[in-house]
């Protein structure tokens, strides 16, 4: 393999932009906590935190699949390896199938509940690319695939999904379409005549008020999160501050352009890192 091929598998699998990665750790992480109690074990760490990179992958070599014609004509996408041709089809569908075989080795090292669970997710990972053609926020399909480590945390170590656990399943699912928003309002000018859809494209005009009103949502059910699993003073000092970090982000958008919204899509990884510093302190002996 020559080393330009080998830097297009990188991009393919967006290894060179770990933000996304990032951002469905942040979810993992939060789960593999409460589950179980600021002490997962360690296999079951190892595990899911792994699989956050390999269905990610899997997960972005299938999105520029489904998108390989639209991607060379939006500003942001227009260099990834399949629009320039740097990989064909058949590559892009290995390299697919090879992270999608490594996260189904994975889970196989977990108990039934989880591999179940894991493979709605990874179906609702595959779909989601195709929804930007007939969703209004298929932001929201993205946040389901990124929020069920949440559940398969709680699978794989107590066996069973509680109620704290959905509602925390939930607030990560409404943070999706807060900073997938602001990812999407840096494409929404090439996706428009394209005919795609975003969360972008259908709160225009009131683009704000729609990410303010998701990020209210995010942190009412993870405070309901936290009342049903009985936790403390210092959890939701990680709420609070993951809701001035947000408070920030609207700040920052107030003009929308491209530089800011895509700034606060990466600033978001301090939201996910104030909710977990809470759980960590919250379960500290």
């Amino acid at each position: 393999m020559t080393a330009n091929k080998f830097n297009a598998y990188i991009r393919l699998m967006r290894i060179d932009k770990p933000v996304g990665t990032l951002l469905l750790a942040w979810s993992s992480l939060w789960g593999l906590w409460l589950a179980g109690g600021g002490q997962p074990p360690a296999a079951v760490f190892c595990i899911i935190m792994l699989g956050t990179w390999t269905m990610r992958s899997a997960g972005c070599a299938v999105n520029d699949l489904a998108d390989r014609r639209f991607d060379g004509k939006v500003k942001r996408t227009h260099g990834r390896p399949l629009a320039t041709g740097e990989l064909s089809v058949k590559e892009a569908l290995a390299a697919a199938a090879l992270m999608l075989f490594l996260s189904l080795l994975l889970v196989l090292q977990l108990n039934w509940q989880s591999l179940v669970l894991a493979f709605a997710c990874a179906t609702v990972a595959i779909i989601y690319p195709f929804c930007k053609r007939f969703l209004p926020t298929p932001q929201a399909v993205l946040g389901v695939a990124f929020a069920s480590a949440i559940l398969l945390a709680h699978t794989a170590i107590l066996g069973r999904i509680t109620a704290a656990s959905f509602f925390m399943f939930l607030g990560s699912v409404f943070w999706a379409l807060v900073y997938d928003t602001y990812y999407a309002l840096v494409d929404r000018d090439d996706d428009i005549p394209l005919n795609l859809h975003s969360s972008a494209i259908f709160s225009q005009g009131f683009e704000r008020r729609f990410i303010a009103l998701m990020a209210a949502a995010m942190l009412l059910c993870l405070v309901i999160a936290g009342i049903l699993a009985r936790l403390g003073a210092y959890y939701y000092l990680g709420l609070l501050a993951a809701a001035a970090l947000l408070v920030q982000e609207l700040y920052m958008t107030r003009r929308l352009d491209r530089e800011s919204c895509f700034a606060a899509f990466h600033h978001n990884n301090w939201v996910g890192a104030a909710i977990w510093g809470g759980l960590i302190i919250e379960f500290l002996p």
